[in-house]
């Protein structure tokens, strides 16, 4: 075989493999010979179509068949010899010119690119660090009694966080508008389930009352038939109800769960939950910060193969999300920062392990397993779960080798400590490959 390898932009590569004639003839030869031996035409017996009749009818065919058996086994043996790393399915297209004995295929790739890692020795890089105060436990303790308020009518005027029922209709520049009209609706007031003008214009109203609202909708909202325009409210409130909140007594705690202990114990609970939160999300954030430096010290070029390939997997992932709609109108060029970002993390981190010979810190697997469970009623079930199943380890394996990329490359750098409170490091931030990782092993855990 004569193999014949083109460079053209950045990583894409053209090879031509040119495969001997003789063999090929050969090989058509023998296949056609078997195929003679069962081989039906109108006007002959089943095994007796003459051999030249066969090769004008066939001959193309059985070539290219030939053609794809030689690409099969020769490929990789191919790519070995020239040092060739592609990234993704190759393009392949066949060239055959039986008269001038001429049998080749061309292969169009990109190749994976080749790293070499700079070393991170005197860049910096700040380490979040916080901690759960009593204030902070204090904080949520009164999320969980807003999550468990119950309802009060009153006959006071209505106020923001009040839920009312509303009933009203719209006219637009005079003209009644019957399809925004709506009966008994619901809302809570402040949470901005309708324009923040109209509810705002609601407060000091009373059950009965009527009031007239106009609202200006901005230039930019979404539905276009409102865009820029003042809408007309002609608003009945039929009902005024106030949050109330459970007392902070044993009667709450043993409706979160906690049969015994109280406050205290819910306390500690709340605790102990902050806690492995706050401990996922500082590792998340440090692990983010050093990537980031990773990344600028090596910066790479990518195949595009792989930067589509992840650019599909997001969309898959959003369209998860969203309980599996469709999103065909979202442009690729949404995803392809992110795409790239995973892609050249992926291959670095993947080079990291390789030239350390990383392997998988059994104690630390067994700890992330037991952080994930820590929070299910049975955590030994969720820890059946992952062992019982070899996809769900590997994925709890990958996260462990990354959080050890991530400790040897802080040995390489200067560590700055930056103080956070607990709101500020439970925060979503900018990067979310490691948070994607959080919800992943959220996600498969209560599957």
């Amino acid at each position: 075989m004569q193999v014949t390898v083109e460079a053209g932009e950045g990583l894409e590569r053209r090879m031509t493999v040119e495969l001997p004639a003789d063999e090929i003839s050969s090989a058509v030869d023998q296949r056609l010979q078997q195929f003679a031996r069962s081989a039906r035409l109108p006007g002959f017996r089943p095994g007796k179509v003459p051999m030249k009749l066969l090769r004008q009818r066939y001959n193309e065919q059985l070539h290219e068949e030939v053609l794809s058996d030689f690409l099969r086994s020769s490929f990789s043996e191919v790519l070995e010899r020239e040092s060739l790393r592609p990234a993704g399915t190759p393009n392949i297209d066949f060239e055959i010119d039986i008269p001038g004995q001429r049998f080749a295929y061309i292969a169009s790739f990109d190749v994976m690119p080749e790293i070499t890692l700079a070393s991170l020795e005197g860049r910096e890089v700040k380490r979040p660090v916080a901690e759960v105060t009593e204030a902070d436990v204090d904080e949520m303790l009164e999320v969980l009694r807003n999550q468990h308020k119950r309802w009060e009518p009153t006959e006071r005027a209505c106020q923001m966080d009040d839920q009312v029922t509303v009933s009203f209709t719209v006219s637009i520049d005079g003209e009644p508008f019957p399809q925004g009209a709506a009966s008994d609706m619901e809302l809570v007031l402040g949470e901005e389930r309708m324009m923040p003008a109209f509810e705002e214009a609601l407060v000091g109203a009373s059950a009965g009352e009527q009031r007239g609202v106009d609202v200006l909708y901005p230039e930019d909202h979404h539905a276009a038939q409102f865009a820029g325009k003042t809408l007309h409210f002609d608003v009945t409130l039929g009902s005024v109800s106030e949050p109330v909140l459970p007392e902070l007594n044993e009667d709450f705690a043993r409706q979160l769960g906690i049969a015994d202990g109280g406050i205290e114990a819910l306390r500690a609970d709340v605790r102990a939950n902050m806690e492995r939160e706050l401990k996922q999300r500082l590792e998340a954030r440090t692990k983010d910060a050093v990537m980031e430096v990773l990344l600028e010290a090596n910066p790479l070029d990518l195949p595009r193969a792989l930067i589509e390939q992840e650019i599909a997997s997001m969309k898959h992932d959003l369209e998860q999300k969203l309980r599996g709609q469709s999103m065909p109108g979202l442009p690729d060029s949404l995803f392809e920062p992110g795409a790239r970002r995973r892609v050249a993390l992926g291959l670095l981190v993947g080079e990291f392990i390789r030239q350390h010979e990383l392997r998988v810190d059994q104690e630390r697997l067994e700890q992330l397993l037991q952080d994930l469970a820590a929070s299910y009623e049975d955590p030994s079930e969720v820890i059946d779960y992952y062992k019982s199943d070899r996809s769900r380890l590997s994925a709890l394996e990958s996260v462990v080798l990354e959080a050890q990329v991530v400790d040897q490359l802080l040995e390489q750098l200067r560590v700055e400590d930056e103080v956070l409170s607990f709101k500020q490091a439970t925060q979503r931030h900018e990067f979310n490959d490691a948070d994607d990782d959080d919800e992943r092993e959220d996600e498969a855990a209560t599957d």
